[in-house]
C-alpha cells in the first residue's frame, strides 16, 4: 500500500508544525529570574505593543533578553523598540541598576558618570 505524495506532504507539514509548537511551548515554559529576583516567563513579560514603559517593564525585558528568554530582535519587534533604545536600557541597568531606568532621573544618568546635573538659578 503506497501513500499518495500529497498525503506524505501533509504528514510532513503536520510533523513540522508539531516541532514548532513544541519549541514554542518549551520557550514559554522556560523560567528565568527577573529583576526583582522572582521567576519570569514569556507570559510575564509586558504585552506586545506596550507604549507606557515603567521601570519594572523595562527591567523585565532587559532581564529576558540577557537570559535568552527572547532575542534582542524579538524584543525590538514585539515592543517596537530601536536597538539603540534597548541598548540604552541595558547600559543604564548595568551601570546604575533598576533605578537607572527611571525617566525622571535620566539627566542625572545620561551625563558624565557621577556628575550631578546643573541646577538652574530659580531652583536654588
Amino acid at each position: 500500500m503506497t501513500i499518495a505524495f500529497s498525503e506524505q506532504m501533509r504528514v510532513v507539514r503536520m510533523s513540522a508544525e508539531l516541532v514548532v509548537m513544541e519549541q514554542r511551548d518549551a520557550a514559554m515554559s522556560r523560567v528565568v529570574l527577573g529583576p526583582a529576583g522572582r521567576p519570569i516567563t514569556l507570559d510575564d513579560l509586558p504585552p506586545p505593543g506596550t507604549k507606557r514603559w515603567v521601570v519594572r517593564r523595562k527591567a523585565e525585558v532587559v532581564a529576558a533578553v540577557r537570559a535568552g528568554l527572547i532575542t534582542l530582535e524579538e524584543a525590538c519587534k514585539r515592543y517596537t523598540l530601536s536597538a539603540e533604545e534597548f541598548e540604552s536600557w541595558q547600559r543604564l541597568m548595568s551601570e546604575y541598576g533598576v533605578r537607572g531606568l527611571r525617566t525622571t532621573r535620566i539627566q542625572k544618568y545620561r551625563g558624565p558618570k557621577n556628575e550631578m546635573p546643573a541646577r538652574s538659578e530659580s531652583a536654588a
